[in-house]
C-alpha cells in the first residue's frame, strides 16, 4: 500500500527527514501536499478524519493508521523499510538517537525564533543573537561531539552497526546546519572527521543522489528550520 506524507508545502524542515527515509528505500509513497496542496492537511488535523489525530505535520498515513511525530513515524517505518536492524535493542537505539536529533532540531530552531514561534524572525532579532551564540559556542559542540562519539563507540561509519534511518537523519543535521551556520561549521570541521565521512556517504548513495539532484528535494531556505541568517552565524 502507498504510504501517504502530510508536511507543508515550500518548507524544508522537519518533514524531510521522514522524505529521506522513504527516498533511501525506494518506497512507494505519496507527497500529499505537493499534489493536492497544504489544505489537503487540515481535516486532519481539525480532527475531521479518522485515526490518531495528530497536533503538527509532518505525519504519515499508512493503510488506515495516522501516525505522526518525526521519530514515531521513523520508528513505525524502520522495520518496513529495513533501515533498522531487526533486534529490540537496536530499534531502541535508534529511536533514542533520533529522539536526541529531534532535541537538537528543537534548538536549531529556537535560534531564529527564540521567544514565540508566532513572532516574525525580525520581531525577535535582539534576542535571537545572544541565543544563537550559546548555540554555536556550547550547545553545537555538545551535540555533535555526541553524535561523533556514537560513530566512534559504533563501527565508524554508520550510527548503528549498519546503515539505518538515524544515518540519513544525521546527513540532514549536517547538512542543514552548514546552511545556518557555515562559519561555526567550519570552525568545528576537524572536530567532526566521523560525521562529516558519514555526510558524505550518504549523499552518494545512489537513491539519495538522485533525489538530491531532483526537484523532490527543496533547496534550504528562510521558512524551514535551518535558516542562514549571518548575524547569527557571527563565529569569531
Amino acid at each position: 500500500m502507498r504510504y501517504q506524507l502530510y508536511y507543508w508545502t515550500g518548507i524544508q524542515g522537519r518533514g524531510e527527514f521522514v522524505r529521506l527515509a522513504l527516498e533511501d528505500a525506494g518506497a512507494d509513497y505519496v507527497d500529499v501536499a505537493r499534489e493536492k496542496g497544504d489544505e489537503a492537511i487540515m481535516p486532519f488535523l481539525q480532527g475531521k478524519q479518522s485515526g490518531a489525530l495528530p497536533f503538527a505535520p509532518p505525519f504519515l498515513k499508512d493503510g488506515r493508521a495516522v501516525i505522526a511525530q518525526v521519530a514515531n513515524i521513523l520508528s513505525h517505518l524502520g522495520p518496513k523499510l529495513k533501515l533498522v536492524p531487526a533486534s529490540a535493542s537496536a530499534q531502541h537505539h535508534a529511536s533514542q538517537l533520533q529522539l536526541t536529533i529531534a532535541d537538537l532540531v528543537t534548538e536549531v530552531h529556537d535560534t531564529h525564533h527564540p521567544i514565540a514561534s508566532s513572532l516574525y524572525y525580525d520581531d525577535q532579532r535582539d534576542e535571537a543573537k545572544p541565543r544563537a551564540e550559546d548555540f554555536r559556542q556550547n550547545r553545537l559542540p555538545k551535540f555533535l561531539g555526541y553524535f561523533e562519539n556514537v560513530l566512534e563507540r559504533g563501527n565508524g561509519r554508520h550510527a548503528l552497526t549498519a546503515h539505518s534511518y538515524v544515518d540519513l537523519s544525521l546527513f540532514q543535521i549536517m547538512s542543514g546546519l552548514d546552511y545556518a551556520f557555515p562559519r561555526a561549521m567550519k570552525k568545528m570541521q576537524r572536530k567532526l572527521p566521523k560525521l562529516r565521512a558519514l555526510n558524505e556517504r550518504v549523499s552518494e548513495r545512489p537513491r539519495i543522489a538522485a533525489y538530491l539532484a531532483s526537484p523532490r528535494r527543496l533547496a534550504f531556505n528562510e521558512n524551514g528550520i535551518f535558516r542562514h541568517y549571518p548575524e547569527l552565524d557571527d563565529a569569531r
